[in-house]
């Protein structure tokens, strides 16, 4: 077992990818060279398999996931970075139109096997233009997976998954949990599914379904709550953002009867929004409660200003009133 902390599973995901798979191929803006992208996740790569691997584009995102589609169809793997997830909307023509619905277009006779990477959230007194989460624009795109780890563990067998699929994954890293989470990870070779929530913790009393940065205020906030106040919570770690594992979800819902839905996006329109529905229709008569959400305010974006941008986020203090609240129901 190794420690290593979330930046350096993705890293090491990575470079394991690149040894085992010829034509596995890294790009994106400050990705080559020294520097290895913004938050370094690609640092050192450059130098041990050469700048026709690991290389820089310009700043232009439609080229970068034009680029990579061209390259999935010619037989690579390609591992696209975009900077920022707010950074990925001038891409989304050519993600939607093109890369998602390459298979299906073709009969299966072309495939797109694209990850792009993209780290999301806020938390950073990132501003307007790096903090967004902009997974909603992509959910519901048959064709297209979306996915993000929370765990390091996670972070390093989830990309894995998704650098061999066959199929183009969005790949989102919240990059609060970068730097902050470490965890000892097996030495060797091992891979995570990218289509199956994971049960963290087992419960009795209600469930809450969380992902990113809010899953390790909700894994705090349980595990205090256990001891202060007996409440016996379920935890999901949701994962995969689509397709749902609808089976995982839609059984804990029936088991514990009450279900609380935490992400950091705003209130409106999200994932959490289609995980409500698909509990409500297959579980609604082993509910004791109605389904409760925690969600960031509908404002249009995450201020600059450290007090409104601290306003705006779902915090430890605010799961674990929702968990107590929703217990006592």
């Amino acid at each position: 077992m190794k420690e290593l902390t979330y930046l350096e599973a993705i890293n090491q995901a990575i470079d394991e990818e690149m040894a085992r798979d010829k034509g596995v191929v890294v790009f994106g803006e400050d990705v080559g060279g020294d520097k290895g992208g913004v938050f370094g996740a690609t640092k050192g790569l450059a130098a041990k398999y050469g700048d026709r691997r690991v290389f820089n584009t310009p700043i232009a995102e439609a080229e970068i996931a034009g680029l990579a589609t061209g390259l999935g169809l010619m037989g690579h793997h390609a591992i696209a970075e975009f900077q920022f997830a707010d950074y990925i909307l001038p891409a989304v023509n050519q993600i939607l139109s093109e890369t998602t619905r390459m298979r299906y277009r073709t009969g299966g006779d072309w495939t797109a096997p694209v990850v792009f990477r993209t780290p999301y959230g806020a938390g950073v007194r990132g501003g307007l233009y790096h903090s967004q989460a902009t997974d909603k624009i992509f959910l519901g795109q048959p064709g297209l997976r979306v996915v993000t780890p929370s765990t390091v563990y996670d972070a390093k067998g989830m990309l894995k998954s998704a650098i061999r699929s066959e199929d183009p994954v969005l790949f989102y890293e919240h990059k609060r949990l970068y730097r902050m989470i470490k965890a000892e990870i097996p030495e060797e070779e091992y891979l995570v599914p990218i289509d199956k929530a994971h049960v963290i913790r087992e419960g009795e009393d209600l469930t809450v379904i969380s992902y990113g940065l809010t899953l390790q205020y909700v894994l705090k906030s349980v595990a205090d709550l256990a001891e202060t106040e007996g409440i016996d919570a379920e935890v999901i770690d949701l994962r995969s953002l689509y397709p749902l594992d609808k089976e995982t979800l839609i059984k804990s819902a029936s088991k514990t009867g009450k279900v609380l839905l935490v992400t950091e996006d705003n209130l409106e329109s999200n994932v959490m929004s289609e995980v409500a529905a698909t509990i409500a229709e297959s579980a609604l008569f082993d509910l004791d409660a109605p389904i409760t959400r925690l969600a960031a305010p509908n404002t249009p974006t995450v201020a600059y200003a450290a007090n409104l941008e601290k306003e705006f986020l779902v915090s430890e203090e605010k799961v674990r009133q929702a968990i107590l609240d929703l217990a006592q129901f």
